[in-house]
């Protein structure tokens, strides 16, 4: 099985298929660094006391929050007041281990639950929403056609690791080590995975069309962390064989263990 989380994501995801005795290939699809200027996170976090509303969607938001109010020295204290949302548990969990109480978490781990759960309690109400420098504009559009004021500050940004294009090549040629299955846990790694076989950048191998792609692919179940995930899937002409019913890891490992095979 293909792993295709970021480097320091991918333990979770791989120890679970591990220990159900899959043997793992970790290949990175996505990488996570720091944005080029936090003037606008700084400047947010900085009039904490001006927002009702906090909203983070991934564990890699959390991390940048909290690694900034250190560097701020503004502590735990500053977010004390605010009512903070989380998209899932595992974002629920990495805000609580800063001490903080998370207020709302959606039944379905995904922006437009957000928005449902949010619908009767931000107008008229200023919202700050850290995220991704490329990311869904679900979430603040909805919210602000409900009357809140939203403010989108930038975190961290999702990038191509040029590290694992020969690598991932490689692995999709024929061999006695053929993939049964390759993961995909957001729309990012979905994007990341066919443009680390599309695009060519010197002398990196064969470059993949649609088509090849697609014939390469025969046999490889591919497996989707949910619907966002499934969707940008179809949209870039791959199919789904696999979806989580819950919209997280431990979900999406059930439902690789629930296919048939």
């Amino acid at each position: 099985m293909l792993v295709g989380r970021a480097r320091h994501q991918a333990s979770a995801l791989s120890s679970g298929l591990r220990d159900l005795g899959a043997g793992v290939l970790e290949i990175p699809f996505i990488e996570i660094r720091k944005p080029r200027s936090y003037e606008a996170l700084d400047t947010a976090l900085k009039n904490l006391s001006e927002y009702d509303w906090l909203i983070l969607t991934s564990v890699n938001g959390v991390d940048a929050l909290w690694e900034r109010l250190r560097k701020l020295r503004l502590g735990r204290k500053a977010v004390c007041n605010l009512k903070i949302a989380a998209i899932g548990p595992a974002t629920r969990q990495a805000i609580e281990q800063h001490g903080a109480k998370v207020n709302m978490v959606p039944k379905q781990y995904v922006a437009e639950s957000v928005v449902a759960r949010l619908r009767r309690k931000v107008r008229g109400k200023r919202v700050l929403l850290v995220r991704a420098k490329v990311a869904r504009d679900v979430i603040p559009s909805a919210l602000r056609k409900l009357g809140a004021r939203v403010d989108v500050v930038e975190a961290y940004e999702t990038v191509i690791p040029q590290a694992s294009r020969r690598r991932l090549r490689v692995a999709l040629r024929s061999s006695p080590r053929r993939l049964d299955v390759i993961t995909f846990t957001s729309s990012s790694t979905v994007r990341n995975f066919v443009a680390l076989l599309k695009e060519n950048r010197g002398r990196v191998g064969r470059v993949y069309t649609g088509t090849s792609l697609k014939r390469h692919l025969k046999g490889v179940r591919l497996a989707s962390i949910g619907p966002v995930t499934s969707s940008t899937l179809r949209d870039l002409g791959l199919r789904v064989d696999i979806e989580a019913a819950e919209y997280t890891i431990p979900g999406l490992i059930n439902a690789i263990c629930e296919g048939e095979w």
